[in-house]
């Protein structure tokens, strides 16, 4: 997989779908601090993405689950419920493997990566017939139109190419450095202060 790093000051649409924003050292949003999000639609009127980073203390997979009325079953594994963002945080999103969607669902974003957002989703993973790889978020990261690319602009994010295995299988506590990392040299000149190198 190819990384490619942009930063063209007139972005074509949808440029952002299905990439990762990282938000730069010094971003002044405490929400967004040391963030990593995940872009799932970019238009001329917005954007949206989820943030994989960032797990919700005190809230387990089976709380979730009980909350929906939905029982868990067999050895399923308990993924942490993510921060997806401050906007709408009562609705969830799952990020997730491409081997799994249904057609009127599942959004299909990369050949590796899709989004649902309904509760079939979560009986599939609590019976342990859901997508090989999951992340659970609750909220999700909104800009109206132009807001992003404005952001981008006054050095708040970096995006580069999405890696599944940073996004499914990378520690959330690793996620930013990892993703910093593999930015490598070509971010180490960039300043979080518009207009300075």
């Amino acid at each position: 997989m190819s990384k490619h790093i942009s930063l063209d000051p007139e972005p074509r649409d949808n440029f952002l779908e299905g990439k990762l924003l990282i938000a730069m050292p010094g971003m002044p949003d405490p929400r967004f601090e040391k963030s990593v999000i995940f872009m799932c639609a970019h238009s001329a009127s917005g954007a949206m993405g989820l943030i994989i980073n960032k797990p919700i203390e005190g809230l387990s997979f089976n709380d979730l689950m009980s909350k929906f009325n939905i029982e868990v079953t067999g050895l399923v594994p308990e993924p942490p419920i993510l921060f997806g963002g401050p906007v709408n945080m009562g609705r969830g999103f799952v990020l997730h493997s491409s081997d799994y969607g249904t057609p009127d669902a599942t959004l299909t974003i990369t050949s590796e990566i899709s989004l649902t957002a309904t509760t079939d989703i979560l009986e599939a993973i609590s019976k342990g017939r859901g997508p090989a790889k999951s992340i659970l978020a609750l909220g999700y990261a909104g800009w109206g139109d132009g807001q992003i690319e404005s952001e981008i602009l006054a050095n708040g994010w970096i995006h580069c190419d999405p890696d599944p295995k940073l996004i499914f299988d990378t520690d959330y506590d690793a996620k930013w450095e990892t993703a910093i990392g593999k930015l490598g040299a070509q971010i180490a000149g960039l300043s979080a202060d518009a207009g300075r190198a």
